[in-house]
């Protein structure tokens, strides 16, 4: 069965490692909008755990893992309280939390299209499903924040990786051979694609021969 790729030990702890990345994204972004304890608290919220309800939900796996495990409601809020104290400290290992975002974009993507395998979606749903666990709770953070949302303009390549994770998932599926092994390859290429597009900058591609005057927006 899928859900015996992992040891429900491990696949807690690294659901709690993402969302709490997750959660501190989050949050900086709400430091950097000058938000109050509350805001902070929403978007670490929001951003840890928006995907993965949204893709519940959806697939009818109710309640929400995020209300029925108090881990994954109480984690957001200790990632929020360490932001709202130490962001100064928290913004100086900037590269240290784009390395464990990245990791995190590459498990949510896996475990969302997995999960909604299993509660019977095709393998194109899943695989969609997947990637809007792994991006979707940006996408609310987003809009919540007032800012236009990343998967829209898919600087550093952001939603690409996670699709690529989770069409890999699927074909793995299809063919009958997801096992430990190639979940964790498909979670290890989108964390370097992820990566790769943070180190030099790649990015989606704009509209075929734009030759607008218009600047884009920053």
């Amino acid at each position: 069965m899928l859900h015996d790729l992992f040891l429900p030990e491990i696949q807690h702890a690294l659901d709690l490692a993402g969302i709490f990345v997750f959660a501190t994204a989050g949050a900086l972004l709400a430091v950097r909008k000058n938000f109050d304890v509350f805001g902070i608290a929403v978007l670490a919220l929001a951003t840890a755990l928006g995907g993965g309800l949204f893709r519940d939900l959806v697939i009818g796996a109710v309640p929400p893992a995020a209300f029925g495990e108090l881990s994954f409601f109480l984690t957001p809020l200790i990632a929020a309280a360490i932001v709202f104290f130490l962001h100064p400290e928290v913004q100086r290992i900037n590269r240290a939390i784009n390395i464990f975002d990245a990791a995190g974009l590459g498990l949510f993507c896996v475990t969302g299209t997995t999960k909604a395998y299993e509660y019977g979606l095709g393998l194109t749903a899943s695989a969609a499903l997947g990637v809007v666990t792994a991006v979707g709770g940006g996408v609310l953070r987003d809009v919540l924040a007032n800012e236009v949302p990343s998967l829209l303009r898919d600087r550093e390549m952001y939603a690409v990786p996670a699709m690529v994770g989770a069409s890999m998932v699927a074909v793995f599926i299809g063919l009958g051979v997801l096992n430990p092994m190639t979940s964790g390859f498909a979670v290890a290429t989108a964390f370097v694609l992820r990566l790769l597009a943070i180190r030099y900058h790649l990015r989606a591609p704009l509209a075929w021969n734009r030759r607008s005057s218009v600047a884009e927006e920053p």
